[in-house]
């Protein structure tokens, strides 16, 4: 499982979002997506620590927790949705 981690500065890097979260448990991935058009951070990322118990530490002490002057927001990854309500067009 792995952590969404959103209202992020879009300059955080992955080495940001490493440190951060190492003092609760080992992180095994950081992700920071990107926009398609213009390379930019999306805001928001995911983060993947070694045990849920690590996971529920990260989030009891760092949701809610201002850091890089915004209020982060941490909480357990959704997967994600498929679209089921995309338009085609005519066959």
């Amino acid at each position: 499982m792995s952590l969404y981690v959103g209202n992020l500065s879009y300059d955080v890097t992955e080495e940001d979002l490493t440190t951060v979260f190492a003092e609760y448990g080992a992180v095994k991935r950081v992700q920071l997506p990107t926009d398609r058009e213009t390379g930019r951070k999306r805001g928001f990322g995911f983060v993947e620590l070694g045990a849920e118990s690590e996971e529920d530490a990260a989030i009891e002490a760092l949701d809610g927790a201002e850091w890089m002057g915004r209020d982060m927001r941490v909480n357990k990854a959704r997967p994600r949705e498929r679209n089921n309500n995309r338009s085609f067009a005519s066959r």
